[in-house]
């Protein structure tokens, strides 16, 4: 009787497993049920968390690392060049290549090696290459993190090995990890290559000498999970459990997935399950609104007065145009939409001046159009002076009363 209710308890495990039925099985409402401890369901386009679970808290990432040393490696080096293996890369512990201390390689095959086996040892003989020492490539990725956004991000390795550095140590977030893969796959100037390499089914090279040959097979199973699947990184350490972080692209919308400590052994399919559950959540909640569809304040663009302005006659009133400047800093209008829940609104909010003393500059701010979901700003809109006015001066006044008294 124990060993039927034991492969019932298997059977239905696996059920809940797989990819196949998951995502209906984990919805429920507002409320989703999830193994992973840390969850995040990003808008790749925009940046904006759609769902999240613990997904600010900091914690070890494991091999989805790789995706930032990845991007950092093609954009910032060819992949014709040829590395040297050093002793210290050929000492990585597994999963790894098998690379000899003296041997070469060509980058562009060690890449493959990075991102469809996760090797650890290729990780570090690639991060030697591209920063001089495992030190340098960590301080470009950290670098990169930074602009990219990330928040709570820390980099020790190239392969999401468990490092501590002091009092860090190799972490990441759910929210950071997601907007990571949501950088390689949207705005990176490599973000073609990017996905050509980690949608790669398989890869077979040699060393440069043509003695040693090898095979990579591509182990991202999501790729064959759902319609639309782009990229995904797979990781696992005792310390970070099974990890995943993947991104889909379906009826415009694209979605990233980041999972941290989705399980332990023998939960390997947690994160696929989860996965799931995420992607179909997004595709069935979320709908993509453009900004400009929202209502713009009527007043925004009416005419502001200006005191103290050179008018026809002495004192006469002037007003100035108002337009909408070209944006300079795009950190808040990355996209000309965002991915919105059907229960969501943009909403327009105007903040301008009620007027000006001249002189005025054409170009000059004067206000600009806040552009909301909920409390979070997505989009702004600067509004400037349309023309010039030049401020009264004495030879303007003398000019305007030797006019008035020649008539």
């Amino acid at each position: 009787m124990g060993k039927k209710i034991m492969a019932l308890l298997v059977a239905v495990n696996l059920f809940l497993a797989m990819p196949e039925w998951c995502g209906g099985a984990y919805v429920y409402a507002d409320e989703m049920m999830l193994y992973a401890k840390s969850a995040v369901l990003m808008d790749a386009d925009s940046g904006r968390v759609l769902y999240e679970r613990n997904g600010y808290e900091q914690m070890a990432m494991a091999s989805t690392t790789k995706i930032m040393t990845l991007i950092v490696t093609l954009e910032n080096a060819s992949l014709d060049d040829t590395v040297a293996v050093s002793a210290y890369a050929a000492s990585m512990p597994d999963v790894q290549l098998n690379i000899r201390e003296g041997e070469n390689y060509r980058l562009g095959d060690l890449v493959y090696s990075l991102m469809l086996e996760s090797h650890n040892d290729s990780a570090v003989a690639i991060a030697e290459h591209v920063g001089g020492s495992v030190e340098g490539f960590a301080a470009l990725m950290n670098q990169k993190a930074q602009e990219i956004g990330c928040e709570n991000t820390y980099y020790i390795t190239p392969n999401g090995l468990d490092a501590t550095d002091g009092d860090r140590f190799h972490s990441t977030t759910a929210r950071d990890l997601a907007l990571v893969m949501s950088y390689c796959i949207k705005q990176s100037p490599q973000k073609e290559k990017f996905l050509e390499i980690t949608r790669t089914p398989s890869h077979s090279f040699s060393d440069t000498s043509g003695k040693r040959s090898f095979s990579c097979t591509n182990h991202n199973a999501f790729l064959g999970m759902m319609t639309g699947a782009l990229s995904g990184k797979t990781g696992f350490t005792n310390k970070a459990g099974y990890c995943y972080v993947g991104a889909l692209e379906r009826d415009g919308k694209t979605f990233v997935v980041a999972l941290l400590a989705c399980g332990w052994p023998n939960h390997k399919t947690y994160k696929w399950s989860d996965t799931r559950a995420l992607m179909e959540f997004g595709i069935a909640n979320y709908q993509y609104r453009r900004f400009e569809e929202a209502a713009v304040p009527e007043s925004a663009f009416d005419d502001i007065l200006v005191t103290g302005a050179k008018s026809e006659t002495i004192g006469g009133l002037e007003t100035i145009g108002v337009e909408a400047a070209e944006p300079q800093d795009k950190s808040l209008c990355k996209t000309d939409g965002i991915l919105m829940s059907g229960e969501e609104k943009i909403t327009v909010t105007l903040h301008k001046v009620k007027g000006l003393s001249a002189p005025v500059e054409k170009g000059q701010k004067v206000g600009h159009l806040s552009y909301k979901v909920g409390d979070e700003e997505w989009k702004r809109v600067e509004l400037v002076a349309a023309q010039a006015k030049e401020a009264i001066d004495f030879t303007w006044c003398l000019k305007k009363v030797f006019e008035k008294w020649s008539i």
